[in-house]
Order: structure tokens, then C-alpha cells, then sequence
């Protein structure tokens, strides 16, 4: 009896204690982030911008013209939500209204109100009410919303940040989006396992490019770097696999290629989906050679096997990984541009290729628009 007469006051508590929970949430600010958070400030103030500009149209036509309203709504737009954004336009059109009663039909110069000057208006405030509607939908908020994409692109930055290697050892990375843009389908995720004596690095090419891959790639990048190191080499493409099929997307398929270097004997394991092949420099005879894993691209039928491909770097050896929009472009073919890559990579052995990314790109695919991305690991000689 006593344990039936509790349960009802469990669940009054549970509900008292959701209630508490959604409450705080509320006010943490989950509801500001969605939009809903308050724009009263930034609305009073736009509020009071609008009788100071119609007043100083009747006292200083000269200076101030009644066009000066989109100044105010175009503001709007871009911080209020639309509801307010409604307020701020009533109080524009009132203040139009009174320009026109004031100044009367027959005012000549600047001071006039026009038809063309209430079109002007009106297509400003269109315009900022589809920009506050779009913020809305997305639910960024009105603040810090000029933040969010900046701090997405720091995200992937830091996150195909290269680990430090032992001495006798170079890596560095180059990453160049397509079209000038902030984000790239390219990414890289790298970590040291095994107490620190295996670098792991997976460079992935997401389909598209720029800003249309840019989302995919930076929950990708979140994901392959979750999986790098807590599962064995051979396991990482197939759980990689595994999670691009799950997400169904419409282009929902990646190449990547998946290193593990032994940083104590500089032997390698070099694991591919559908990937380019590796070029690795052999300082002994100064020759390049293509190194080739199979393996099929990932998102497209479960149950793939990615065989890997052996080597070892040698002191004086060079390792690159690339994606193909360094290679590959309408004037030439995949072979052609691995040619121009290699012919351009000898150029920097003298220098023991120190800030070679950078300008590899640049001499093979500096105009060419698609994401590029190099990766470059030399043993010192």
C-alpha cells in the first residue's frame, strides 16, 4: 500500500522537476539561440532613429532626405526579428505620412516625398523582412548571428590541425577552398595512437565543393576524428562507411585515404576509398612513385573492403596526399597534373620541402575552381 500510495507523488515530482528543467533551458538561453531571445533595446533604439529623421527632413530638407528611412529598416532586417520588424515598418510608414501632410504636394527639392522615394522604402522593407524571415527559420540568433559561420571555420580549422611529430620529422598541410570561399569540402583529421608512436591522418574529399560541402564536411571531420584512434587502422573506413550511409544524404559520398606511419622505423600502411594515390619521393634514386590502395568510395553499398597498400619512408623521403582538385581540371587530365605536381615537388628537395604546401598549390591549381588540399610528410635526412 505504501509503495502504491508513492508512485503518484514520483510522478508529480518527475513533472515538477521537467517543468523546472525546460524552465531553466528556457532561460539559459536554448530559446535565445532558436530566436526567440529579446530585441527590445536594439528595437527601441531603431524606434527612435525614425522621429529624428523625420524631424530632421522638416527642419533640414537640404540635409536630410526622406529616403534617409531605409537606413533604420534596412538595420532591421538585419538584427530584429520579424515581428518587431512589422513595428518598426508601421512606425516608418507613419513617419512617411507625415513627411508627405507636412510638406504638402507641391514641395520642391530634396524635402519632397515621392512615389519613387515610397518604392525605394517599401523595397528595403521587403527585402529586410525576407533576411529577418530567413534568420528566423534558421534560427540563428539576432546578436551573434554575423559570428556563427566565422566560428564553423575556426571549428574545421583547428580540428585538421596537425599533431607535432618527433625530430626527423616535417609535416605541414595546405588547404585552399574553392572559388575564395570559407569553407571546403577538404578536411583532415590526424591524431598520434599507440603512446604516441603512430601518426594516424585521414585527408577526405566530401562531394561538392565550397559552401555546398561545407556542412557535410564539418560534421564529417567531427566524426572521422572520433573514429581516428579509437579504433584499430583497418576498422576506421569501414565504420567510416558505415556513417556516411546512415546519414543519406542525396550526395552523400567521400573519397578519403587513411595513413598510419610508424614514426620509429618510418614504415606505412596507406588505406583508400576511392581516393587518389599517394606520391611518395624516394630520396635514394630521386624518382617519385604512385602509391595505390583499393578500396571504393564511401556512402555507396555497405559491407566495402579497403585492402591497404605497404611502404616505408626512408631518410630524405617525402609522402604526399592530395585531393584531385589539385591534379585534375578541364584543360587536363588526373596523369597530367600528377606530372606538373611532381615536376613542381622537385623544385623543393633542395629546401627539404619547408613551406612547400603553400606553393605547390599555388605553381598547379591556383585558379582552378575546386577545393584543394595538400598534405606533405618528410623523415630529415
Amino acid at each position: 500500500m505504501t509503495r502504491r500510495g508513492t508512485m503518484p507523488v514520483y510522478a508529480a515530482r518527475l513533472r515538477r522537476s521537467a517543468r523546472r528543467v525546460r524552465v531553466g533551458l528556457r532561460r539559459s538561453g536554448v530559446d535565445y539561440f532558436r530566436g526567440d531571445g529579446s530585441d527590445r533595446i536594439a528595437l527601441a533604439g531603431l524606434l527612435l532613429t525614425i522621429p529624428a529623421i523625420a524631424w530632421g527632413t522638416l527642419l533640414a530638407p537640404v540635409w536630410v532626405s526622406p529616403a534617409a528611412l531605409v537606413l533604420p529598416i534596412v538595420a532591421g532586417g538585419l538584427i530584429l526579428r520579424p515581428a518587431s520588424l512589422l513595428g518598426l515598418y508601421a512606425t516608418a510608414a507613419a513617419a512617411l505620412i507625415v513627411e508627405s501632410v507636412v510638406l504638402g504636394p507641391y514641395t520642391q527639392g530634396p524635402a519632397r516625398v515621392t512615389p519613387g522615394i515610397v518604392l525605394i522604402v517599401a523595397a528595403c522593407g521587403l527585402t529586410g523582412l525576407l533576411v529577418a524571415q530567413f534568420r528566423a527559420r534558421v534560427g540563428v540568433p539576432w546578436r551573434r548571428g554575423g559570428t556563427m559561420l566565422f566560428d564553423l571555420r575556426e571549428r574545421i580549422r583547428v580540428q585538421s590541425a596537425l599533431p607535432r611529430l618527433p625530430s626527423g620529422w616535417h609535416r605541414e598541410m595546405a588547404l585552399r577552398p574553392a572559388g575564395g570561399q570559407s569553407f571546403s569540402g577538404d578536411f583532415v583529421v590526424a591524431a598520434r595512437t599507440h603512446g604516441g608512436r603512430t601518426l594516424e591522418v585521414v585527408l577526405t574529399d566530401v562531394s561538392g565543393k565550397g559552401m555546398d560541402a561545407g556542412s557535410r564536411a564539418l560534421l564529417l571531420s567531427g566524426a572521422f576524428g572520433g573514429l581516428v584512434g579509437s579504433l584499430p587502422p583497418h576498422a576506421f573506413l569501414p565504420a567510416a562507411n558505415g556513417y556516411l550511409l546512415r546519414q543519406d544524404w542525396d550526395e552523400g559520398f567521400a573519397t578519403s585515404i587513411h595513413l598510419v606511419l610508424d614514426l620509429d622505423s618510418g614504415d606505412y600502411e596507406l588505406f583508400s576509398a576511392g581516393h587518389l594515390p599517394a606520391l611518395q619521393l624516394h630520396a635514394g634514386r630521386g624518382s617519385w612513385e604512385e602509391k595505390s590502395a583499393d578500396g571504393p568510395l564511401l556512402g555507396v553499398y555497405d559491407g566495402a573492403e579497403f585492402h591497404p597498400v605497404k611502404g616505408s619512408l626512408r631518410p630524405g623521403d617525402v609522402l604526399m596526399l592530395f585531393t584531385d582538385g589539385l591534379v585534375e581540371s578541364a584543360e587536363r587530365d588526373i596523369a597530367e597534373g600528377i606530372d606538373r605536381l611532381t615536376g613542381e615537388a622537385d623544385r623543393h628537395v633542395p629546401g627539404g620541402f619547408e613551406g612547400a604546401a603553400w606553393h605547390l598549390i599555388e605553381a598547379c591549381a591556383k585558379d582552378v575552381n575546386d577545393d584543394r588540399a595538400l598534405l606533405l610528410i618528410s623523415r630529415k635526412g
